[in-house]
């Protein structure tokens, strides 16, 4: 499962974040063979996913854990997926 990102970001921030993440993917795209500008890249593309809240701590304060990268199949909305292909 992965996380989505917090709906509580404004949208200009919010969609600020997502160029700054696609510009970073195209970095990482444009660096194979040179390790020093890969790891740079790749770093921007952790800042901005968590920037965005699809990684790092959690965003929403209700307890509920988190699944993000758990298969459905492994969490309680194992069920729920299950039935998303009938």
């Amino acid at each position: 499962m992965w996380r989505a990102s917090n709906p509580a970001l404004p949208e200009q921030k919010r969609q600020a974040l997502v160029d700054e993440l696609m510009d970073a993917r195209r970095a990482v795209r444009d660096a194979k063979g040179d390790n020093t500008a890969l790891r740079k890249a790749r770093d921007r593309v952790q800042a901005a996913k968590e920037e965005l809240g699809e990684r790092g701590p959690v965003w929403w304060n209700d307890g509920a854990p988190d699944f993000n990268r758990h298969l459905a199949r492994n969490t309680p909305y194992a069920d729920w997926f299950v039935a998303q292909s009938d």
